[in-house]
């Protein structure tokens, strides 16, 4: 067996697997958990948080399984390599998502987003990007496959260096310092002046009040849009921004393009809930942003020395796991003051 072979040539049903249940849960989730739009509680935050979590656990021991039943040498190593390398890109983007919620808490207060609107607002985010993240991944990997050098002799090894993988490691690393350095940026945007409102506003004009949860309303005779479209339009812009991060981030794990989608996918339908469960404690995680600051760089340094060190999977997902619990106990034991004072406006 090929390690690099993608679980969708062995088992193309798994395709259709996955999309069938990601289809119903967001069905179910909207259609009938939520079919009326209300606060969701921290009880079923966690619910839908252990749901979301478990089936991507399940899936990742599906990856196992698959590569693991080939019966042919080597597919047991190759099996572990695959399980790790979706637990390491799934808990990536996991990580790098929380900091989704950073933005999302500024941009609903920014805005004055009734709590009971929240869910569906992040309902239709997580729509626009399961359609973004699948062009930005495919595309991805394509690319990459089309940009590897002849293999040359650097450094007294021969190597394939790949020119998109040196330009994502380039950037990471860059974005790292940038994060680290944006740790305490100040948060006082102008929300209604991003790229998602403006679009909104040049097609529609947009009332001043919310219309309970509809996007669009009749005054005066005249459809204009509620400013409940405006928040999804920048959510959506939110999420491309920060997929330019995370993305590049994955391309370092591993080259199968289904095993990205999946993990990354089910990491952001997690998001939703995990948003509802954090949004109250949120103060309680101030050194996150560097601790992500560390993440990328670390993911950026990996990508530029793989044609000569290997950093494994597993390895790699042990420093992630690491850094993530560092930067929250140090959260916790140094709270941020300026964190504690933003809770008052978190709980408005």
């Amino acid at each position: 067996m090929d390690k690099h072979q993608s679980i969708i040539d062995l088992h193309p049903g798994l395709v259709w697997g996955f999309a069938i249940t990601v289809v119903i849960m967001l069905l179910l989730d909207l259609g009938v958990f939520n079919k009326k739009s209300h606060e969701v509680s921290s009880k079923e935050a966690t619910i839908w948080s252990i749901v979301w979590i478990s089936l991507s656990m399940i899936f990742s021991g599906v990856v196992y399984w698959v590569f693991n039943t080939d019966g042919t040498a080597g597919s047991h190593a190759i099996a572990v390599e695959k399980f790790t390398q979706y637990q390491a890109a799934y808990w990536v983007e996991k990580a790098l998502s929380v900091d989704n919620l950073f933005v999302f808490i500024l941009v609903f207060g920014f805005f004055k987003v009734p709590k009971y609107l929240h869910h569906k607002v992040l309902f239709w985010g997580i729509i626009g990007a399961l359609i973004f993240r699948a062009v930005f991944i495919f595309a991805g990997v394509g690319l990459i496959n089309l940009t590897y050098l002849p293999e040359m002799n650097v450094f007294g090894k021969a190597v394939q260096i790949n020119i998109v993988m040196v330009l994502f490691g380039l950037f990471l690393i860059y974005a790292g310092i940038k994060s680290w350095g944006d740790g305490d940026g100040d948060d006082d945007e102008d929300y209604s002046n991003t790229a998602g409102a403006r679009l909104i506003k040049r097609f529609w004009k947009v009332s001043d009040n919310y219309v309970g949860d509809k996007f669009f309303t009749i005054q005066n005779g005249i459809k204009m849009a509620t400013p409940l479209l405006v928040v999804v339009a920048v959510i959506e812009f939110t999420d491309v921004l920060f997929a330019v991060d995370s993305i590049p981030a994955i391309f370092a794990i591993s080259d199968d393009p289904f095993i990205l989608y999946t993990s990354n996918i089910f990491a952001i339908l997690g998001l939703r809930s995990l948003y509802f469960l954090l949004a109250n404690f949120i103060h309680m995680f101030s050194k996150l942003p560097y601790g992500l600051a560390v993440i990328l760089s670390f993911i950026g340094v990996k990508m530029l020395i793989a044609p000569w060190i290997h950093i494994s999977s597993p390895l790699s997902l042990g420093i992630v796991g690491g850094v993530l619990v560092i930067s929250v106990l140090l959260s916790l034991i140094f709270p941020d003051k300026k964190e504690e004072e933003g809770k008052d406006k978190i709980e408005e």
